[in-house]
């Protein structure tokens, strides 16, 4: 293999103007390029033909949503395999998502793509359409190869590849068996058009990232250094974030403290599809919930709570109800996270469960409310997702099958939908009316923080669920939901929609 052909994207823009001035012309690949076949080596000849000089760009592993366990092959690895091929004059590996940037600045005569992106309007991302206007600011133009498409990587990986446990290939299956990913699409396009309004307390969620000096000289204490703070809109602003995505209206009804600390913040961090509305809890600060990381492994090390968990005092108890008693008949789908800091009262939660057409609720225990916070007070919801440690606190049980408490549960709570999430072990959707059960087991590839994983799930199974789709789909979307989210430190992310899709589209190749 001849290292010299594997080059970095400023030098390689800088080699391209050298082989311009020799009048050659420059021919640009871009892609995952995960396991090569085929179908890779027959579009890079067809390629060739187009130009003098043959350069591909490969997509980051950090960039690569194909799936769980995607990408197989590293960066480097899929980059020394392209190195040895014979056709190929130059490799590199792209700093971003799409070839967007790196077109402009390689500035090829030629954007070479396969053939399944010669119809634009298959690729539901539109990052073809993007990368047509960047070959075109730069005087070049874009060129398809017709070699055949039966070659996928994804697809020989799903088949002969040992990527997915018997579980998740028992779920592919059987979505595969009632759905393509052309009604996929169509389905969670549909999502667009739900008008949801979130109820809940508003929380800013705090990550200082600390090295570890060691103990202190004079006394049994850990001592860390304060290296810098990251911080996002969590609570009930993450649940609206993550729905932002998949729905045009959505309306944030949130709690802040008396001062309206942070009120900007939260405004100017929120997509602009959410409508907010805020009362403003007498004596209280604005919820701060701050996290201590040790920065090399994302180890969290302590954390420190500035919060009133009291309820509303009577005037704020009366505003608040007003704002239900506008807000409710105006949307088609009420996701409530109560987390127990004071803002649903017995009064209002019973207002909440008889007014809406379909309830979502996350009732979530926490340090500061353990022991004293249940769902008693809520009935004939919708959908309620929890997670095991939750449920056994509610049904004061530490022992009995999961299954039989979610039985209970849902009875006694007259929950038509439970979802319990198990961590690692995936997550079971409860459906009353039928007295089936569903499982889908994680798809996370990698956890990096877990908090906020079951406001990601609450929001994807919840659209899903109102809109009556397929349950083992719906699992499937909430799953890789809570997946996207795990994998990045705290609320940071919300739910990418195209992520998912394209998920799911390798998925079931």
């Amino acid at each position: 293999m001849k290292i010299r052909k594997i080059l970095d994207l400023d030098k390689l823009s800088s080699l391209v103007e050298k082989y311009k001035k020799r009048k050659r012309k420059i021919v640009l690949c871009h892609g995952v390029f995960d396991l090569l076949h085929l179908g890779h080596i027959k579009h890079f000849e067809e390629a060739k033909k187009h130009g003098d000089v043959l350069i591909v760009t490969v997509t980051p592993d950090k960039y690569v949503y194909k799936g769980p366990n995607k990408p197989v092959f590293s960066l480097q690895q899929r980059i020394e395999t392209l190195a040895a091929l014979q056709t190929i004059d130059f490799v590199a590996a792209n700093k971003w998502e799409s070839a967007i940037e790196t077109i402009k600045i390689v500035k090829p005569n030629i954007y070479c793509k396969g053939p399944d992106y010669k119809d634009n309007s298959l690729d539901y991302t539109k990052k073809i359409l993007e990368e047509k206007k960047a070959i075109k600011s730069i005087g070049g133009k874009i060129e398809y190869t017709s070699d055949e498409t039966i070659f996928s990587s994804s697809n020989i990986l799903n088949k002969f590849g040992d990527i997915y446990s018997d579980n998740q290939k028992s779920i592919i299956q059987k979505i595969n068996k009632k759905l393509n990913f052309k009604q996929i699409n169509k389905m969670i396009d549909e999502l667009k058009n739900l008008k949801v309004l979130v109820i809940g307390e508003t929380i800013i969620d705090q990550y200082y990232f600390c090295e570890a000096l060691g103990k202190s000289g004079k006394e049994p204490t850990l001592v860390l250094r304060d290296l810098n703070m990251e911080q996002y809109p969590g609570g009930a602003a993450a649940v609206a974030r993550h729905i932002s995505g998949l729905c045009k209206s959505v309306t944030l009804l949130s709690m802040l403290g008396q001062n309206g600390e942070y009120k900007n913040y939260i405004k100017n961090s929120l997509p602009k599809n959410i409508n907010t509305e805020f009362i403003y809890k007498k004596n209280s600060p604005t919820i701060v919930k701050k996290r201590y990381v040790e920065i090399n492994n994302k180890t969290k090390i302590f954390g420190v709570y500035n919060i009133n968990d009291e309820l509303l005092g009577k005037k704020n108890e009366n505003e608040f109800g007003k704002k239900l008693s506008k807000l409710i008949p105006r949307h088609d789908l009420i996701m409530l996270t109560d987390y127990g800091h004071g803002l649903i009262s017995d009064k209002s939660a019973k207002s909440i469960c008889k007014k809406s057409l379909f309830l979502a609720l996350n009732a979530q225990v926490n340090a500061s409310n353990m022991g004293y916070h249940t769902m008693d007070k809520y009935k004939n919801v919708e959908c309620v997702v929890i997670n095991e440690t939750e449920l056994r606190h509610e049904t004061r049980n530490k022992s009995s099958p999961i299954k039989l408490l979610m039985k209970k549960l849902a009875r006694k709570l007259k929950i038509k939908n439970l979802i319990v999430t198990q961590g690692s072990q995936g997550s079971t959707l409860f459906t009353a009316n039928t007295k089936k059960y569903y499982s889908s087991v994680a798809f996370a590839s990698k956890i990096v923080d877990k908090v906020g994983a079951g406001d990601a799930m609450l929001a994807a199974v919840s659209l899903c669920l109102k809109k009556n789709f397929d349950k083992n789909f719906s699992l499937l979307v909430a799953s890789l939901a809570a997946a996207q989210s795990v994998e990045t430190i705290g609320n940071s992310v919300p739910i990418n929609k195209n992520q998912i899709l394209k998920s799911i589209q390798y998925l079931l190749k």
